[in-house]
């Protein structure tokens, strides 16, 4: 057996985001392999052996990595169109070129998101992937290989569509699956890819689009499946008033009573957005601990509204922040959300009392382990957790004069990542990835992009 390998951290300004939200001036870290083994105020403690590293993070503030949890990762070679629409009107100007990836798009738009994620501070990345064309490769295989040559810790959320422009739906019809070949190549995704153990690196949720483009019969069958295969749950839900109107007219019912319904509510199921819930839907996320993925800068850019984060956490619903796709948040980073975030419900019904500093950070960590199911693995940093921590470095012109540490991290500008680790391994280190050459991957993204608007074109 392989001796114990250790890294100490020290001399750090430190956030554990525990229950208590337990902060240190300047304290220590010490990561045992891929497992934290202490975290505490002053120097390491004394005696330790196999230590293969220390660090002095002087000037620094270490936090948990960062947890998404929404995104498309395809849309990373979209980016920039459609800039002035709502989101049914963005989705249909968009649809017809999405439905033209294939599978070199597809990994090529992966090392894009992640790669921009990861510098930022994200150790588990989430992609919603539901786009399918017929022929168009191994999709959801090229995400998952882009995810683990990141590093990254990564949920693969397979979506799918099978209600097209010809049912009554936004998609082009070429662009969806039917009833039965969804069910099985998400059965079969999740079987090949879903790692259920402690320090897993690939897990797969089930993940049918929305109500406006999935049928009823396979949102039930969905949540049948993911019961019947042990895994999580994930839509988009309650984004826009649209949305809202739609679900009346086909269902009869707003989307909270669709979801309930159809067997997706519960606490193995997390929604994107949220926007648009009244009290009664609020109550109903908190009774059945379903969780949100709160997505400010996109709910923005597509004039979807303000979600009422600070009700949802008063409730007791879990709640995580997503970049969402990078075709309705071009900059495809999550750290940047913390201040979004806050800022953007201050504009709400609460003002100022909406969120904190802390709070944010909060939604940026832990919030998002609880979303995904693992917040007894990472989402803070806690002896015998999974060492997933970032060290962002605060002593420079944009935050050397701001007091507080986590008030400099989420106010201020977006800082600078010195180190990121994933399991106890480094993937960045000064604000440049360690596994993958991102000159190469901003090159392949462009052509990809272009190829993709000639193919689009009809060219």
């Amino acid at each position: 057996m392989a001796a114990t390998q250790r890294i100490v951290i020290e001399n750090a300004a430190i956030a554990t985001v525990d229950a208590k939200d337990t902060e240190y001036t300047s304290g220590h870290v010490v990561v045992a392999d891929n497992i934290i083994e202490s975290v505490g105020e002053g120097k390491a403690p004394e005696g330790l052996t196999d230590v293969v590293r220390r660090i002095d993070a002087t000037g620094h503030l270490v936090t948990p990595g960062l947890v998404n949890t929404h995104h498309h990762f395809y849309q990373w070679i979209t980016r920039g169109l459609a800039t002035d629409h709502n989101l049914f009107n963005w989705l249909v100007a968009l649809y017809p070129t999405w439905a033209r990836i294939d599978e070199r798009m597809t990994y090529a738009a992966a090392q894009g998101s992640l790669g921009m994620m990861a510098r930022g501070g994200v150790t588990t990345a989430m992609d919603h992937h539901y786009v399918f064309p017929k022929g168009s490769g191994d999709l959801s295989g090229s995400i998952i290989r882009a995810a683990r040559e990141m590093g990254v810790r990564f949920t693969l959320a397979r979506g799918s569509m099978d209600r097209s422009e010809k049912d009554g739906g936004l998609p082009p019809d070429f662009a969806v699956e039917t009833l039965d070949g969804a069910l099985a190549a998400t059965e079969a995704t999740v079987r090949e890819h879903h790692d259920a153990s402690f320090d897993a690196m690939t897990q797969v949720a089930v993940a049918p689009c929305s109500p406006f483009s999935v049928s009823t019969e396979l949102m039930c069958e969905g949540a049948g499946l993911a019961r019947r295969l042990g895994v999580r749950l994930h839509t988009h839900g309650s984004e826009t008033v649209e949305e809202e109107k739609f679900c009346h007219e086909l269902f009869g019912m707003g989307p909270t009573d669709y979801f309930e319904s159809t067997g997706w509510l519960g606490e193995d199921v997390w929604m994107a957005h949220c926007v648009h819930m009244n009290d009664s839907d609020i109550d109903a996320f908190a009774r059945t601990r379903t969780g949100v993925a709160h997505c400010p800068s996109s709910n923005a850019r597509l004039a979807a509204g303000i979600a009422r984060v600070p009700d949802m956490l008063a409730a007791g619903v879990p709640v995580g922040l997503g970049v969402d796709g990078t075709a309705s948040n071009e900059s495809g980073e999550l750290h940047t959300e913390l201040r979004n975030a806050l800022l953007i419900n201050r504009l709400g019904a609460h003002r100022e009392a909406a969120l904190n500093a802390c709070q944010a950070l909060r939604l940026g960590t832990y919030g998002g382990a609880q979303v995904l199911g693992r917040a007894g693995e990472i989402g803070s940093l806690e002896p015998g957790k999974l060492a997933d921590l970032v060290l962002w470095k605060l002593d420079t012109l944009a935050h050397a004069s701001i007091a507080d540490p986590v008030t400099a991290l989420v106010f201020g500008a977006a800082a600078p990542v010195t180190a990121s680790f994933v399991n106890g391994r480094q993937i960045v280190e000064n604000n440049r990835l360690l596994h993958a050459d991102e000159d190469a991957i901003a090159r392949s993204t462009r052509e990809e992009a272009r190829r993709l608007a000639r193919i689009a074109a009809g060219d």
